[in-house]
């Protein structure tokens, strides 16, 4: 909204200057018979400087104006500059006004107290027309007051001093709870002066200031400052108008201070809550983990059931691993102790029934427990003990009946596919799925018959876990392994392979190298192809030995032709059926010659140009055919490796071609 002294002057402003007027300079007297204020209203209109309103007095004197007219002018000069200053007063109290306004509206949503203070500083230099302005606060530990907020200020030694009490313009301000104001700093002996303070108001070039002081009641918390680099006479106003900003740098402090207590108090009252909230979660966790674990045995949970309910209680996670997976320190010290014990950021509880260990549940992450807890987690591995022992019995039941089921897919061919299919389905085990044959054997030698049983014994056992948890079967065969392993999707004969491989060597604790068949689909309806299949993992079981990969697990499709050299039989048939059995199928379906096409194209050296006149047919049919090709057998069916295969396998396939008819 403005104010009706901006509305006066634009209304002036729009007014025409009377006639008779041109020529004269601005604020000049109007005419020599009108009225001796009007020149002086123009001025005030203007808001021209002060000493323009002496032209007109100067303008009628030279002309020759009668006395009593320049008398007048000289009234109403004076009249003008009064009301010029009045009117200078109410701007200067309307800035002052305002600029408090501004600043109490900060403080009252105040936020950031360094913020507020920053612009109670900037303000009162803004109004006091000053070079610098700065606060400084009491610092009650050192009994002395310290720099807070400056603005205007240059030297960095200045705006890092701290001032004794007493000492300085500004220690005597803080000391007496007054306002000091000097108009030449250095030459003012009302207070001590120090070569410190001296020093740093001499770097900032300082010569008139004015201090007043931030009061808390009776009490002095601090001192504001507006100071020029040149000699100068605050004003009574000026002293006002910046103990007003003072009193409002005080509040701003006083309550950032209250804040600080208040946000204080409620993290303490927050924090005695969470003791209690702790105290009764700790209660409600130990009702709550034996309700779990007592509905976990009574409905046949097993050992990960266990540590999943301790994790939810706990809130962290808590797995069951075997006994090599654990560190043996911390275990042997669990089952010693009968406690959980700390390992790193880990806590250990030892799984054990008797004098046999049986595993360890690990919490983890979890360096700090509560004795509450501990016994939580302790009483977990207990139930994860008895469980074990349960489970134990009727996993050797199930062994039995999955070896049995396997031995019957191996050597009872003529059993009816209806009994064997309800049979694998109690087992929950699909035999319509595809499915991979692994055999798998111990990698290394024996220490002795003994230590051989003994692992021979673990492997069977971690093959049969193996087998469960995958829903396949698993039985002992020819002093090793065989398992019947469903084919995940994704995945191929070599991934399920190196897995059991890794998965039994770390169960058994000794390198177990695992052969693998390629897929084999139908089971039921093709009794042989079991028996088929094993014969062909035994093949490749071989190989890895011969080539010394023990430990590492392999199909047969991994080594090509090498298979057949390496294996104790010769899989003549199988290796051409893998390499390029696809083109012959699509051969005698669609009486296409794809393979007599393969045969001239790797006899012309692989030259497009003349195989087709090898086979007298043109260009486009031959690169038609070996895009076929391509589909059928992979796009990588002409690499080194890959070509030289399908060579092999299309002589082998030539040879065998006569015994076919």
């Amino acid at each position: 909204m403005r104010n009706p002294v901006s509305m006066s002057r634009d209304h002036l402003h729009s007014t025409r200057r009377p006639a008779g007027t041109a020529g004269l300079p601005a604020g000049a007297a109007g005419p020599p018979d009108g009225d001796a204020g009007t020149p002086f209203l123009d001025l005030l209109a203007r808001d021209a400087p002060a000493e323009a309103y002496e032209q007109p007095v100067l303008l009628a004197r030279a002309e020759g104006r009668p006395a009593d007219r320049i008398a007048a002018l000289e009234r109403a000069k004076l009249l003008a500059l009064r009301v010029r200053a009045e009117l200078e007063g109410r701007r200067r109290r309307e800035a002052e006004l305002s600029a408090l306004f501004e600043t109490a509206h900060d403080l009252a949503g105040l936020r950031d107290v360094d913020a507020v203070l920053q612009a109670i500083v900037q303000r009162a230099r803004s109004l006091l027309g000053t070079d610098v302005a700065y606060l400084s606060l009491n610092d009650p530990a050192r009994g002395d007051t310290y720099m807070r907020v400056t603005e205007g200020s240059v030297a960095a030694r200045f705006q890092q001093l701290r001032l004794g009490m007493g000492e300085g313009l500004g220690g005597l301000v803080a000391q007496t709870a007054r306002p000091y104001v000097t108009d030449d700093y250095f030459k003012d002996d009302r207070f001590r002066h120090t070569l410190t303070i001296d020093t740093g108001v001499r770097d900032e070039g300082l010569v008139a200031i004015l201090g007043v002081p931030l009061m808390l009641g009776p009490h002095v918390i601090g001192v504001l400052f507006a100071a020029d680099r040149r000699a100068r006479v605050f004003e009574r106003e000026q002293i006002a108008l910046l103990g007003s900003f003072a009193a409002l740098a005080a509040a701003a402090i006083d309550t950032a201070n209250l804040l600080t207590e208040t946000r204080s108090a409620l993290a303490d009252l927050e924090r005695a809550n969470e003791i209690i909230r702790d105290r009764s979660a700790v209660i409600e966790r130990a009702s709550d983990v034996h309700d779990r674990l007592a509905e976990l045995v009574l409905r046949g949970g097993g050992v990960h059931d266990v540590a999943a309910a301790v994790s939810q209680v706990l809130a962290d996670t808590v797995e069951f691993t075997e006994t090599g997976d654990a560190p043996a320190g911390a275990v042997e010290a669990s089952r010693a102790e009968g406690h959980a014990v700390p390992h790193g950021a880990d806590w250990i509880a030892a799984v054990a029934a008797g004098g046999e260990l049986l595993g360890a549940l690990v919490l983890r992450g979890h360096p700090g427990l509560d004795p509450v807890d501990q016994r939580t987690f302790e009483r977990a591995a207990m139930v994860t003990s008895l469980l074990l022992l349960a489970r134990r019995s009727a996993a050797d039941a199930e062994q039995r009946v999955r070896g049995e089921l396997l031995d019957d897919l191996l050597d009872a061919r003529d059993r009816d596919p209806r009994l064997l299919r309800d049979r694998a389905s109690r087992l929950h085990a699909d035999l319509d799925a595809v499915h991979v044959v692994l055999a798998a054997r111990l990698g290394g030698p024996a220490a002795d018959a003994e230590h051989e049983a003994a692992a021979r014994r673990r492997l069977g056992a971690a093959a049969s876990h193996l087998a469960a948890t995958r829903h396949g079967l698993a039985a002992a065969r020819d002093g090793g392994t065989v398992l019947l392993l469903p084919l995940g999707p994704g995945d191929t004969a070599t991934d399920v392979a190196r897995r059991a491989a890794r998965h039994l060597g770390t169960a058994v604790h000794e390198p177990v190298t695992v052969g693998a068949s390629a897929p084999v689909a139908d089971l039921l309806a093709r009794p042989e192809a079991v028996a088929a299949a094993y014969a062909e993992g035994r093949r490749c079981l071989d190989a890895l030995h011969l080539l010394g990969r023990c430990g590492d697990g392999a199909a047969a499709e991994d080594f090509g032709f090498l298979g057949l050299l390496l294996g104790g039989e010769r899989d003549v048939t199988g290796f051409v059926e893998r390499t390029i059995g696809p083109v012959a199928a699509y051969d005698e379906r669609r009486g296409t010659q794809l393979l007599r096409t393969l045969d001239a194209y790797f006899a012309c050296g692989m030259s497009p140009a003349r195989t087709k006149d090898d086979l007298h047919v043109h260009v486009n049919t031959v690169a038609q055919r070996l895009d076929r090709v391509a589909r059928l057998l992979g796009a990588d069916w002409q690499e080194p490796a890959r070509a030289l295969e399908i060579q092999l396998a299309l002589r082998l396939h030539r040879l065998a071609a006569p015994a076919r008819h």
